[in-house]
């Protein structure tokens, strides 16, 4: 069975970090980083990126929509 990993993409200058999506990663995968964008906001990153398994809960969740999630399969 092909195993299936996750990465995700954050647009730096428009993650506000209100954490909603750090809060909805069922993986523990996501964390707010302590480097803040132009706007004073800390930015959302992949803490744990292993753990990702590309279910987008992060990326549905975003009030802003600033979150890609990309999966790829391994055989």
């Amino acid at each position: 069975m092909a195993k299936i990993k996750g990465t995700i993409v954050v647009d730096r200058e428009r993650c506000k970090g209100c954490g909603v999506c750090v809060a909805s990663c069922p993986c523990g995968v996501l964390a707010l980083s302590v480097e803040v964008n132009s706007k004073g906001y800390p930015v959302a990153r992949m803490e744990h990126p292993d753990a990702c398994t590309g279910c987008a809960s992060c990326a549905v969740i975003c009030p802003d929509s600033v979150i890609t999630v990309y999966r790829q399969k391994f055989e």
